[in-house]
């Protein structure tokens, strides 16, 4: 790969990932806020490398040219005149001082598929892929919930604020049926599901990064189903089937409610929504 196209690679990158991460908060939508300080990081040695590089190269240039400059001059005089090239020019060289090659081919030529690399960067910069959404909730499972041996009592507030995994070790765990006849809030965003009738309520929850994504669900029956990656705020009550406080009953519920909201700032977690930015 020639130079020129290493320092773009380098200057583009860290100005996609400052973007990103410190000028904007697009990186929010493919990792977790911890992990904003490492890429802002990163940035600006990227940056800063590439900028290097290209101070380093325009200075190696000089000395080249210096360089020429020198042996063309040295000894020439009236019984040293310079060497004749008989019509041919030197083969030209590229910046690591290779040669061009034989026959007009030019073997340090960059391959066309490298500059494929530049995409990645010049995506960050002017079109961030939108944050995971239904799309890939629909396509994975609901996350087990881990099994808890006890629960604390129920606050009185109605509607109660709750997160869908506490919702759903509620219903599926819980036997003192402290969820029933509740009136809960939760809010997630909208997954369509086919045959229409419900949708889900979900909650996309990453650990590190968009790679490592998992789903928490909640079947909703309402009377509309919102657009889906809409983000609403739901209240009603469990949809009743099964056995209460057993794996049998349905993680579902009867809507009374619902209501868009924006995306807020925890939206990569399963808590109790904080103010959106």
């Amino acid at each position: 790969m020639r130079r020129p196209l290493q320092v773009t690679l380098l200057v583009l990158s860290g100005l996609g990932l400052l973007h990103a991460s410190l000028f904007t908060d697009l990186c929010l939508r493919y990792v977790k806020p911890g992990m904003r300080p490492l890429l802002i990081a990163s940035g600006f040695v990227l940056l800063v490398l590439g900028i290097v590089e290209a101070a380093a190269r325009e200075r190696r240039g000089d000395r080249d040219e210096q360089g020429r400059h020198g042996a063309r001059t040295h000894g020439a005089g009236p019984h040293n005149p310079p060497e004749h090239t008989h019509g041919h020019e030197p083969h030209p060289r590229d910046d690591d001082g290779h040669g061009t090659g034989h026959h007009g081919h030019d073997h340090a030529a960059v391959p066309r598929v490298a500059w494929l690399l530049l995409l990645p960067a010049l995506s960050l910069l002017f079109y961030a892929p939108p944050a995971l959404g239904a799309y890939t909730a629909a396509r994975q499972p609901a996350k087990v919930i881990a099994e808890q041996d006890g629960f604390d009592p129920l606050p009185k507030t109605s509607p109660l604020p709750i997160t869908l995994t506490d919702f759903t070790t509620r219903v599926q765990q819980d036997r003192s049926l402290a969820i029933k006849a509740r009136t809960v809030e939760m809010s997630g965003l909208v997954t369509p599901v086919p045959g229409g009738g419900s949708w889900d309520l979900t909650r996309i929850i990453i650990s590190c990064c968009a790679a490592d994504a998992q789903s928490v669900k909640v079947r909703v029956y309402s009377s509309s189903i919102p657009p889906a990656n809409t983000w609403v705020s739901v209240t009603g009550n469990w949809h009743p089937g099964g056995k209460l406080g057993t794996r049998s009953a349905p993680v579902a519920l009867d809507a009374q409610t619902v209501k868009r909201i924006q995306r807020p700032s925890n939206g990569y977690q399963d808590a109790l929504p904080f103010p959106s930015r």
